[in-house]
């Protein structure tokens, strides 16, 4: 390498460095971007109807505020009593759940239960890896500027990019050289269209998966309706882990009041996700969630722990959206660009070689066919 190309290595080396040193910073500025992109097709629908930007933009963040506004007055105090209740039967519920297994244990094999660890052993062993998980996700808010200044930076952040997103869109892209700035505006359209698709479904399943858990719920006459129909909601978010967590306080709940309530809300689950699935492949897919881009299950789980140990408790719910940007990137700048073009040189000699020869042909030809 020349020197040029060395100080051109020594200043991306240290832009590196200073990525890592603020990630926590550059994890909220991504969650700034997810919201206003978001935010953004309810202002181009808008502009459609033929508002101007401006006034389509005012009309989002209005909609929005009194959208959270509603929630928060209505929904959120009986949520937040039921959620205290919850909190306080789940663990006893938890416990019935352990002591019914250990005679069922006991049933099978009476040595096995010795071998078993209990449930103290196990969250002694995890307790480490659950605190630092939660130190380095949410460092930023605790250390650097505080949960209201940070909650107030990712909302001022989010109307900054609602208000002209072309601006930064573009200051992005000229940090690439020229020769490929073509290719990082394409690969932002498909960030662009895989982020609408997946998070549209995953929004979609949210309620379908809040309301149905509401109305199964309701019927079994489990306690705490609303709290767990709004937890299981909210975990949807979070892939594999989110149904496995949400399936926790119904069941350990139903077993405190009468153990076939439990295998009740059991089926009710395996149900609720049949029919979301159903509608999904019918009705959602087909019409509305054109762009959707489906991830394979354990490259979903292996981005779940690797952006939870990076980002902490951050990194693992926003561990979707990170997945699919990190897909398409890798997909078009390290496959396509770089792997996929990279051959050895005796075919390269040989393709140009080729090449040589074929044009030689064509003059040969050229010159022989009369004028």
């Amino acid at each position: 390498m020349n020197f040029s190309q060395w100080i051109g290595f020594i200043i991306l080396g240290f832009c590196l460095y200073v990525m890592w040193q603020i990630k926590q910073l550059l994890l909220l500025l991504f969650t700034a971007v997810i919201i206003a992109n978001f935010l953004n097709n309810g202002v181009q629908f808008l502009q459609k109807l033929g508002i101007k930007r401006g006034y389509a933009v005012l009309s989002s963040i209005i909609l929005l505020l009194s959208a959270l506004l509603i929630f928060f007055w209505i929904i959120i105090p009986p949520f937040a009593q039921q959620l205290t209740e919850l909190f306080n039967l789940v663990p006893q519920g938890i416990d019935q759940l352990i002591i019914t297994l250990r005679k069922f244990i006991l049933k099978l094999d009476p040595e096995l239960i010795n071998a078993l660890p209990t449930v103290q052993e196990i969250i002694r062993e995890l307790q480490p890896l659950f605190q630092r998980i939660a130190g380095q996700g949410l460092s930023v808010f605790y250390t650097t500027l505080g949960i209201p200044l940070s909650l107030l930076l990712l909302l001022a952040l989010t109307l900054m990019l609602l208000a002209n997103p072309t601006a930064y869109r573009q200051g992005f892209i000229r940090l690439f050289p020229s020769f490929y700035r073509k290719k990082i505006d394409q690969v932002l359209v498909k960030c662009d269209c895989s982020l609408q698709g997946s998070l549209i479904a995953v929004l979609c399943q949210m309620m379908m998966i809040s309301i149905l858990t509401f109305i199964g719920l309701s019927i079994l006459r489990i306690p705490l309706t609303l709290a767990q129909a709004m937890l299981a909601g909210i975990l949807t978010f979070i892939p594999n882990f989110g149904s496995i967590l949400s399936l926790i306080p119904p069941v350990a709940i139903a077993l405190l009041e009468r153990p076939w309530k439990s295998v009740a809300v059991l089926i009710l689950y395996i149900i609720i996700y049949w029919i979301i699935n159903k509608i999904e492949n019918h009705f959602l897919n087909p019409l509305v969630i054109k762009n959707r881009q489906a991830l394979l299950p354990a490259f979903t789980l292996l981005s779940q722990v690797f952006f939870a140990s990076i980002f902490g408790v951050l990194g693992f719910f926003l561990a979707l959206p990170l997945a699919l940007v990190g897909k398409v990137w890798l997909k078009e700048v390290l496959v396509k660009d770089i792997l996929d073009q990279w051959k050895p040189k005796a075919s390269v000699k040989k393709q140009s070689l080729e090449k040589r020869k074929k044009e030689a042909k064509k003059s040969i030809t050229s010159t022989d066919t009369p004028s």
